[in-house]
């Protein structure tokens, strides 16, 4: 990816920088394979959070969806470049050309999902609200240019359903989570000095050894923060297949956010939620900043 990078993976993993405002994790390619050498990382614009739908020229437009709980129908929406036509070019990025990250305001909600683009530049997928409120829609792309791109950018848009909604408040910190019969366990402290976040898959109190590749990676970890859903994707460093899965992350203040963690097993991803409060203590090795 480009300068929008900022979480850290060390050794022989993926490094990016999670850090000035928000950042979005780079992704990575195939978990057994050696990894990029991402120690140089340009500085990240302020503004680089994920909740603009407007960046280096490229927009996140037309956006459509069911209006109403449990009211199906498609999602739509368009992607147009700094000519104003719709893109329909994107490079292949952990898979796919585009990942689209949803969730209600209160954090809830959580969806990683991966629409279809038709032959005008049209993305769409299948859709349901299960619940009435305020949804962000967030665009992870990276364009494919014949020059010097902008690499990969995070967009985004509200989406309203109809109803009086019931938020929930934010789930307490807690180092374990319980999904679908597995259990996760979460070792280490987010800190705006950077520190390991190490995640430990089990199953009927047996470690998991033999998580399956999902989008070229054994897990991936969304990051979204309480106040205002700033958004950042990560991918851990390379290794065995589980039941270890670690991460560096650099928070860029202290406040409180939201994990998600997403994992395959038995042909099934499953999804571990996490509420983490960073802190200023330092938590481990400080990354210098170049470019991705």
């Amino acid at each position: 990816m480009q300068e929008r990078r900022k979480f850290a993976a060390f050794g022989g993993g993926l490094v990016v920088l999670f850090g000035a405002a928000l950042g979005i994790g780079a992704l990575v390619g195939d978990p057994e394979s050696a990894a990029p050498d991402h120690s140089a990382m340009s500085g990240m614009d302020k503004d680089d959070n994920g909740l603009s739908d407007s960046r280096s020229g490229y927009t996140l437009t037309d956006l459509s969806a069911p209006t109403e709980p449990n009211q199906a129908g498609p999602l739509r929406f368009r992607i147009t470049g700094p000519d104003g036509v719709a893109l329909t070019k994107f490079t292949t990025q952990h898979e796919k050309k585009l990942h689209m990250i949803v969730a209600r305001t209160d954090a809830t909600g959580y969806r990683h999902v991966h629409p279809t683009m038709d032959a005008a530049g049209t993305w769409s997928i299948d859709w349901n609200w299960a619940e009435p409120g305020t949804y962000r829609v967030f665009t992870d792309f990276v364009p494919e240019t014949t020059g010097k791109g902008p690499g990969d950018l995070v967009l985004s848009r509200t989406v309203a359903v109809a109803g009086a909604p019931l938020p929930q408040p934010l789930p307490p910190p807690s180092r374990t989570a319980k999904v679908d019969g597995y259990q996760v366990a979460m070792a280490g402290d987010l800190s705006t000095a950077g520190s390991e976040l190490r995640f430990t898959v089990s199953r009927d109190e047996k470690p998991v050894t033999d998580l399956e590749p999902y989008l070229g990676a054994y897990a991936h970890l969304v990051a979204l923060r309480a106040s205002d859903l700033a958004y950042l994707h990560v991918h851990p460093q390379t290794g065995p297949a589980g039941p270890d899965v670690a991460f560096h992350a650099q928070a860029p203040s202290e406040g409180e956010f939201r994990l998600y963690l997403d994992f395959s097993h038995g042909g099934t991803v499953h999804t571990a939620e996490f509420t983490v409060a960073s802190s200023t203590a330092a938590g481990g090795q400080q990354h210098s900043s170049g470019g991705h």
